[in-house]
């Protein structure tokens, strides 16, 4: 009995050792994002969405890096523009593009690029550049070509801008980006097979319609993440609903200009 309980202790010792090494290891996040995400200059406001949003993890799957030049496009209040800038540090440069004041817009609206101006306005934030663009444009201009083009959030109402040709659209980011350059784009996911039917309604894009449309443009799928996926948004209410909102089902996509 003895010898057999040993044997059954010793035998359990070496599963338990099997089983720690085939356990994941834990994701290792670089020294450079982690001192991103905990810049002291970042408003509470910023920091109070990091576990919704994950931006450590977001960062490092996108594979943003020091000395970098990205393109963000429609940056809102700047929650990664922030992020971004210390990532890529003093050799990189963030170029944040907001769209342009609307005509009809009420008289004390700001404008669309008032926040990223006055980030880039702070001492800690020089390698920031904000420009008012219109959307055909966005990805237009002398700073070009970068190494990695974002927009979080912001896919699926490219297709609600009158007159703006998707196709062109991402044609102009290819262009736009250093061959092997990344683009990065992060979204409300709507119904599987709904393609573009609610980017107007509920603000949502079914991300196979978004690989469609980029791939279309010459690009390669590099990766996708399921880092913000949400299994109990059911994809039926407006990303505004209270009841969802900052907690939608997310995607995150990585495209890759090819190097040829």
């Amino acid at each position: 009995m003895l010898r057999h309980a040993h044997l059954l202790a010793a035998g359990l010792c070496v599963v338990a050792v099997l089983g720690a090494r085939q356990a994941p290891a834990a994701e290792h996040i670089p020294a450079y994002i982690t001192q991103a995400v905990e810049d002291p200059a970042r408003p509470a406001e910023d920091k109070q969405r990091d576990a919704e949003r994950k931006p450590a993890e977001t960062i490092k799957f996108a594979g943003v890096k020091p000395g970098d030049r990205v393109l963000e496009l429609v940056p809102s209040k700047g929650y990664f523009t922030r992020l971004l800038s210390k990532v890529v540090g003093p050799k990189g440069h963030v170029y944040a593009i907001s769209p342009p004041r609307r005509p009809n817009a009420p008289a004390d609206a700001p404008e669309p690029a008032a926040a990223t101006k006055a980030i880039a306005a702070e001492p800690g934030y020089s390698n920031v550049t904000a420009e008012s663009r219109s959307p055909a444009s966005f990805a237009s201009g002398e700073s070009r070509p970068v190494d990695v083009v974002w927009t979080s959030q912001n896919y699926h109402d490219f297709h609600n801008v009158p007159d703006l040709d998707i196709k062109a659209f991402n044609k102009a980011v290819f262009d736009a980006l250093k061959p092997g350059g990344l683009y990065i784009v992060l979204d409300h996911a709507a119904a599987s097979g709904s393609g573009t039917r609610d980017t107007s309604t509920l603000h949502r894009i079914d991300p196979e319609a978004v690989k469609t449309e980029v791939l279309a443009a010459g690009f390669d799928l590099a990766g996708e993440s399921s880092l913000l996926h949400n299994s109990q948004d059911d994809h039926t209410l407006k990303v505004f609903d209270p009841s969802i909102r900052g907690k939608t089902d997310q995607f995150i996509l990585k495209f890759r200009k090819p190097t040829k």
